[in-house]
């Protein structure tokens, strides 16, 4: 059971009674009315071959209150988009496939590129903003949220959760993150969370001076859990980034659009667990090495447009103080681990700072060597206003590719 604290920054929605899910979801059903709910997974084909989404897709199918699942389907051929159209069919709600690989969507990709507009490399932020920009051009909903594909631990409270917040008609918040402890097979994991990012954030806190956005980051307990819901009108207005800062980007354009009292956080599950990235220590595009280097690059970016100036000097003492901190974090962590019967490999735990401490001196070379760099794809808003009707002709296109006999 959590606490029941408030940090004063974010609201905290703890779960302090365990309320049955069938009591959250009555709820939802009545705001449902004045709220229409559609739920986005991001997927790659793989994942339909795997154990978490089987059981995601029947625990899924027991909202009554949700109106749509729009699932944005990566690295599928012509065969596997047919099998994923059998193998989402027995959701009772509406729902829609994006074969992004299809023709349909590679010919409107080729539009955007023309116009500097399309994302520029494959992976989730891409698929998570092809299908926001269908979203927002089907306008069905009022609340979308939006979480991962391979939740070993899943279960249809944790969705519930998730959008109470933002659909309940008397409360106000905009965006609602999602979190939990990371536990599984008696261990504790998320690394990056724990022993880079809070670290980091701490020790740039010292280097910069206590800055609303760092003190907000530091607010949320897993920031890059990827478990999100928000009001469709905040899904128009930000940028998605491209690269594995995907969380921590949304977060930033969130805090920039919106008061931080109309942002949430709300306790999820107990315990999750989820496909692990490797460490790939020697492979810099890949695993937690490469979304180390990306989280880095993310936070540089957006202190640097809130006036902190970078250095090689100052990263160098960057990394210094977060490598303190990261040590004295995995005592405490070890600790915890220790009372509450968990396993905990220190080694391991320190050879992943050692990781995270170069990766945040690579990540400040790559910063001041290409500080022009653009992560980010643009807003469906600034489409919108190059290429007015692409939104409802990418609409038109997932309409077509999920007719029976819409396949090209």
């Amino acid at each position: 059971m959590s606490d029941f604290h408030q940090n004063g920054i974010i609201t905290d929605f703890h779960n302090l009674t365990r309320r049955p899910v069938e009591s959250l979801e009555a709820d939802l059903v009545r705001f449902a009315r004045r709220r229409p709910m559609s739920l986005i997974l991001p997927s790659l084909y793989s994942e339909l071959e795997g154990p978490a989404l089987e059981r995601i897709i029947e625990e899924i199918a027991g909202a009554p209150y949700l109106d749509e699942v729009v699932i944005g389907l990566d690295r599928a051929s012509h065969d596997q988009f047919q099998h994923a159209r059998r193998f989402f069919s027995r959701l009772p709600q509406r729902h829609r496939i994006l074969w992004n690989d299809g023709p349909r969507l590679r010919a409107l990709d080729e539009e955007l590129e023309a116009r500097g507009l399309a994302p520029q490399e494959p992976g989730k932020g891409r698929n998570v903003w092809y299908c926001a920009g269908y979203v927002q051009a089907s306008a069905r909903s009022e609340v979308v949220a939006l979480h991962d594909c391979d939740i070993l631990t899943y279960d249809r409270g944790m969705l519930a959760r998730l959008f109470y917040p933002v659909v309940h008609p008397h409360f106000n918040y905009e965006f609602c993150k999602g979190y939990y402890p990371r536990i599984a097979d008696g261990k504790l994991n998320g690394r990056v969370s724990r022993l880079m990012v809070t670290p980091l954030l701490r020790a740039l806190k010292i280097m910069a001076g206590p800055l609303p956005y760092l003190d907000y980051l530091d607010s949320f307990r897993y920031p890059l859990s990827g478990e999100f819901a928000m009001r469709s009108d905040v899904l128009e207005g930000i940028r998605i980034p491209a690269d594995w800062g995907l969380e921590i980007g949304v977060l930033s354009e969130v805090q920039r659009n919106h008061s931080t009292n109309r942002l949430c956080q709300v306790d999820l599950a107990d315990a999750y667990d989820h496909k692990h990235q490797p460490v790939s220590e020697a492979d810099a595009t890949a695993g937690l090495n490469r979304m180390s280097l990306d989280i880095a690059k993310a936070l540089y970016r957006k202190l640097a447009t809130q006036g902190v100036t970078f250095s090689a000097e100052g990263f160098r003492t960057l990394k210094a103080t977060y490598y303190r901190m990261a040590l004295d974090l995995i005592e405490a962590y070890d600790h915890d681990a220790i009372m509450n019967g968990l396993t905990l490999d220190r080694h391991t735990e320190e050879q992943a700072v050692e990781l995270f401490a170069r990766n945040l001196l690579e990540a400040g070379s790559a910063f001041l060597d290409n500080p022009g760099e653009r992560p980010f794809i643009p807003s469906w808003n600034r489409v919108r206003a190059a290429i007015p009707d692409l939104p409802e002709r990418l609409c038109e296109a997932v309409e077509t590719d999920n007719e029976p006999a819409g396949v090209l």
